[in-house]
């Protein structure tokens, strides 16, 4: 996983909603809006469950991009 944000803040998701980096939400490749699901950090054992508004991550190996929020979480 990895988290985006800084720059996409305020645009226009794929979902057509505005990016909020205060928001517990995630891009991924294929999931339906609106899905839901739990991120594990492996090395914590934190979780958080996060809503799906975005496609990506572009970046090669990642799963899954957070906001800076559920990032934080």
């Amino acid at each position: 996983a990895s988290w985006y944000g800084p720059g996409f803040h305020g645009r226009r998701t794929a979902s057509g909603e505005t990016f909020n980096t205060n928001d517990l939400t995630a891009a991924h490749r294929t999931l339906p809006f609106g899905t839901r699901g739990r991120v594990v950090n492996k090395r914590t054992g934190k979780s958080v469950v996060v809503r799906i508004n975005d496609r990506g991550p572009y970046a090669h190996g990642r799963v899954i991009d957070l906001s800076r929020a559920s990032a934080e979480a």
